[in-house]
């Protein structure tokens, strides 16, 4: 057990970092008025405004203090409710770091970990100062391990992977984000020039659904943009980003799935996306809420060669080989009988799926919470039967779909022992 430290406060800088978008907007509004020496009442309603946004900004860093206590991470908050919440460090998913625009304007940045459960997404140190954020990742990281304190050198990198920008805007641009944000530009288009008195109707009913479009084709690229995979003795570290950056770690053993998806257009290109699920709930507030994805993106788009490296780092022992359903499976599955498969290992199981998408996802068997077999009344009719293998994530989950009744009932005993032998090995 190690010693515990006095209570520290987070960056003076926090409560305009916090603010971000209101930050601007307010500093966008008051501008002009100062560039003109207006001094009106209406000026001094914004300074009114400004003045009572930075005062409640400043009680809540004032009110807010954290520090390591042996094994924990204590975070107290509140002035008139008094909130205390320890964050114990041996559930420690991922650490990330996170640099919104903002926060690298006042070279700060958040320190975010990620613990299994509901509230993993509530242990955020936001802002701490850019030189204390590296240090102290490192010692969440030593504590998460069991570790003592790490070695003066810096461990090795080796990057594995680097996503470049032209594939990343072609691969947006025939996603099903961007195919989503061309056709309603297009519409726009020809709405303009068969009526421009139309267009101006359908751009204002339609302003949420333009700025959704867009909003969701810029996240995806800011998000994504030069993102760097590296091979650490951490664990695998994740950097990138234009206007935010992060660096994550997910830390050996924390995956709780993988997936590969292949979306129609992309695979005659020899593409393919590469997606994890660890466990915790990102929560995310203020500016960095870009950050609050369901998935984490490994490998934004790629070829298939890049995304079985980053697979061995992943799932080591995942199924090479999978099988095929029975033939009458394509009265139950028409649209996706070509693509269903499935196959095990002693450790992990893998299974494909998908209709206008191929979406090939593996379970390691340590990380199974249940194993439960389904079948639909068409299912019974066929004499076909499903095996779902679910994880705490519960956001990816191995599907063993339409499968002869029998073979189902067998992989269903086969994991449940297979499960409970890796947790034990775990």
């Amino acid at each position: 057990m190690t010693g515990s430290d006095e209570w520290r406060r987070l960056h003076p800088l926090t409560p305009i970092v916090r603010g971000g978008r209101a930050t601007i907007g307010l500093a966008v509004i008051l501008l002009p008025s100062a560039l003109a020496g207006r001094h009106g009442r209406g000026s001094l309603i914004e300074i009114g405004v400004v003045a009572v946004l930075l005062v409640l900004g400043f009680v809540r860093w004032l009110v807010t203090r954290w520090k390591v206590d042996g094994d924990d991470l204590r975070i107290e908050s509140g002035l008139i409710r008094r909130r205390s919440v320890r964050f114990p460090l041996s559930q420690v998913q991922a650490v990330d770091v996170v640099r919104p625009g903002l926060a690298r304007l006042f070279r700060v940045a958040e320190l975010r970990l990620r613990l299994g459960g509901s509230t993993g997404g509530s242990a955020r140190l936001a802002y701490l100062a850019e030189r204390e954020v590296e240090p102290l990742r490192a010692r969440f990281l030593e504590l998460a391990a069991g570790t003592g304190p790490a070695p003066a050198a810096v461990g090795e990198e080796r990057v594995l992977s680097v996503v470049p920008t032209g594939r990343l805007i072609g691969s947006i641009l025939i996603s099903d984000v961007g195919v989503a944000a061309e056709t309603v530009v297009l519409a726009l288009v020809v709405v303009a020039v068969v009526s421009p008195a139309a267009a101006v109707g359908a751009i204002s009913g339609g302003a949420f659904a333009i700025v959704s479009a867009l909003t969701l084709v810029w996240r995806r690229f800011n998000q994504e943009y030069r993102l760097t995979v590296v091979d650490h003795s951490d664990g695998l570290i994740l950097r990138g980003g234009l206007i935010a950056l992060t660096s994550e770690t997910i830390r050996p053993g924390r995956v709780q799935a993988v997936r590969m998806v292949e979306p129609v257009l992309w695979r005659r290109l020899g593409w393919c996306r590469l997606e994890v699920d660890v466990a915790g709930r990102q929560r995310s507030e203020g500016e960095g809420s870009a950050q609050r994805k369901p998935l984490r993106a490994v490998l934004p788009v790629g070829s298939h060669a890049v995304a079985e490296e980053l697979l061995d780092h992943l799932v080591p022992d995942r199924p090479r080989q999978q099988s095929k359903p029975p033939g009458r499976a394509r009265w139950k599955s028409p649209l996706r009988y070509r693509m269903l498969a499935w196959g095990r290992t002693d450790t992990c199981v893998g299974t494909t799926s998908g209709r206008l998408r191929r979406v090939t996802s593996f379970v390691p068997l340590e990380k199974a919470q249940s194993v439960r077999r389904v079948q639909g009344p068409v299912q019974r009719r066929l004499g076909l039967a499903s095996v779902y293998v679910d994880t705490v994530g519960r956001r990816v989950h191995a599907a063993i779909r339409d499968r002869e009744a029998d073979e189902a009932e067998g992989a269903l005993e086969d994991l449940a022992v297979l499960a409970r032998a890796a947790r034990r090995a775990a």
